[in-house]
């Protein structure tokens, strides 16, 4: 075949811009530290680049999910364990009332301190995470959960729970409803609420009672009257919801506990001829009216013994009420406890998933420099010698031997 000059350059210049190629290929694997720069140079390679920084892109949102959730909790918990301290404040404060020597003086100044400790707890109730959502308002994040108007205080959130995604299969919990936290406080003990009458004129206290035979617990409506004739005083109990009187007649006896289905209920002191008790399943109600209503009690005037009598009954009831919702304080701060520990558990996992991520992403496209240092070499030789030949190769011609 003849070779012509232009053949000659043709073939010189493509093998020139090939070594070219191949050396500025190498001096940009060198200066990235990647063996990859394009899926052409690994599509296989490539591929499993783009898997895997995707599985690790989700590990480390995940990771950044796990740090707005501890934020969240951490937040909570404070503001949680600020509230548990103002309601054992409270506690106190009920027992304190109960000491018969106190008078209505000081009772006032304790109905004073427990109003501006009302206005503490809606203010914490109404705390946020830092980051202008409320932590205790549901999904309703941008909306104050909590408003008092009067004695009465209102929520507007609702009963959902923000969660984030922590991990690959965990959805979790950055708050708490303020509906189920604060809201929902059983009456009574718990169970059922044991009240004196409104109109009662003896000096019969009732206590919180107790649930004795669950499997006896009907969950219906009671009534326990008393009648009082010279020195007697008996009692009847009937049941309101189905209109049966269970007993008649029973001797009174100061302190002695009266049972009905599966209840005890202890009654002291003397109830007059006419007072009644009753007794029904317990409701639920705000933590807030829990303590607005030991304001009215320890707020109203004590001048008979009687009045004496409903002071007490509502103490013991405000006691109970307020241990009760001590006891929803401590279960969610022990879930938030909980939520923080599997967070750390959650961080290990996902640090050693994004090392494993990136140990094989070094694998899959980190270059080897001995290697590629030593191919730059013999591509820096080889285009030297080929751009050498070629001056070499196209500086032939007769005309200098002529």
């Amino acid at each position: 075949m003849r070779i012509t000059t232009n053949m000659m350059y043709d073939m010189g210049v493509a093998r020139l811009a090939d070594q070219q190629s191949g050396l500025n290929k190498t001096q940009q694997q060198v200066a990235t530290g990647r063996r990859i720069l394009t899926p052409a140079d690994d599509p296989a390679g490539a591929a499993s680049v783009l898997q895997v920084s995707q599985a690790d892109g989700l590990t480390m949102q995940h990771a950044e999910n796990r740090n707005l959730a501890r934020n969240s909790l951490g937040i909570e918990d404070g503001v949680l364990h600020s509230f548990s301290d103002l309601m054992q404040a409270i506690k106190t404060t009920v027992i304190g009332a109960g000491n018969g020597t106190l008078g209505n003086v000081e009772r006032g100044f304790m109905a004073s301190e427990l109003r501006g400790q009302l206005d503490q707890l809606i203010g914490l109730a109404n705390s946020t995470d830092g980051n202008g959502n409320y932590l205790f308002s549901g999904f309703q994040s941008h909306t104050v959960p909590f408003a008092r108007s009067g004695s009465t205080v209102s929520y507007t959130g609702d009963t959902g729970l923000r969660a984030l995604q922590v991990s690959g299969e965990r959805q979790m919990a950055v708050g708490d409803s303020g509906q189920a936290l604060f809201l929902s406080v059983p009456e009574g003990n718990g169970r059922f609420v044991a009240e004196a009458a409104a109109g009662n004129t003896g000096t019969g206290k009732i206590g919180a009672g107790s649930l004795t035979d669950p499997a006896l617990f009907t969950g219906q409506d009671y009534q326990i009257d008393f009648t009082v004739a010279g020195a007697t005083t008996t009692y009847s109990i009937t049941n309101i919801t189905t209109g049966t009187v269970i007993s008649s007649g029973n001797s009174y006896t100061d302190g002695s506990a009266i049972t009905v289905d599966g209840m005890q209920i202890d009654i002291k002191g003397s109830p007059a001829n006419g007072d009644q008790f009753m007794v029904s399943p317990s409701g639920r109600k705000s933590v807030f009216e829990v303590v607005n209503e030991l304001i009215t009690a320890l707020s109203t005037p004590v001048v008979t013994s009687s009045d004496s009598t409903k002071l007490s009954n509502s103490l013991t009831m405000a006691g109970s009420e307020l241990s009760n919702a001590f006891d929803k304080l401590l279960e969610t701060r022990a879930s938030v406890g909980a939520r923080l520990k599997e967070l750390d558990a959650l961080e290990d996992t996902g640090s050693y998933m994004h090392l494993q991520h990136q140990t094989r992403l070094s694998e899959l496209q980190d270059l080897d420099y001995n290697e590629a240092l030593s191919k730059l070499a013999m591509q820096q030789i080889s285009l030297e010698a080929a751009q050498k030949s070629f001056i070499q190769v196209t500086g032939l011609s007769l005309f200098k031997y002529l």
